[in-house]
């Protein structure tokens, strides 16, 4: 279905949603605020909406042409090799995907985790760089609570985002190995489709 206007996806629900929504409003669009159940809410001067959507799922409604824009982590990129246009890096976001082991854990070094089992919602970053490092381990993949696994005797190791560390620290596990630094970015689907509308906007060409 054709549109005429643009359509930026941000995060639902999550860490990202308020501070990309200031970065929009600074761009001086001015959107209603949110109310959690309406998921598409058009700007109120300007030729823009916003599509509210889970955070996994961005990256595909931008491929696919659904959306125009986003502000998404690299990490969710990263893991699923979207084929999308990142213009702007942000300031905010910021995380770390590591792999952690109990405080008590004789694994050490990566090179430890050789035959051991290591729990993630990151498989396939998880697998690129032991795939890199020539590491053999088993990975077991889990939506969520990555963090009890060793506890409860299902992984010997996680690999999981932190942002400060402190829930690692909670939960008795220390990190051996950073797999990369993440951080929100602004990503968009192909030149034609941002050329729907004549609205000129700032973020149309914003600076790197």
């Amino acid at each position: 279905m054709k549109r005429n206007n643009i359509r930026i996806a941000v995060q639902k629900q999550g860490r990202l949603k308020i501070p990309s929504l200031e970065y929009l409003e600074s761009l001086g669009l001015q959107f209603p605020k949110e109310n959690g159940r309406t998921l598409v809410v058009p700007c109120k001067n300007a030729g823009v909406e916003i599509l509210y959507v889970r955070h996994s799922d961005m990256p595909e409604y931008v491929q696919s042409g659904a959306a125009d824009f986003a502000i998404v982590g690299e990490n969710v990129l990263y893991e699923n090799n979207f084929k999308v246009k990142e213009v702007k890096k942000f300031d905010f976001g910021k995380c770390n995907l590591v792999i952690a082991v109990p405080v008590v854990s004789p694994i050490q070094t990566t090179q430890a985790l050789e035959g051991e089992r290591i729990a993630t919602s990151y498989p396939n970053s998880l697998r690129k760089f032991l795939q890199k490092q020539k590491i053999n381990a088993v990975i077991i993949e889990i939506k969520g609570s990555v963090e009890v696994a060793p506890a409860l005797g299902l992984a010997d190791a996680i690999c999981d985002l932190t942002q400060t560390g402190n829930t690692l620290k909670e939960n008795g596990l220390k990190p051996i190995e950073t797999l990369f630094n993440s951080t929100a970015v602004f990503i968009e689907s192909s030149f034609e489709s941002i050329q729907k509308s004549g609205s000129k906007i700032k973020f149309l060409t914003p600076p790197l």
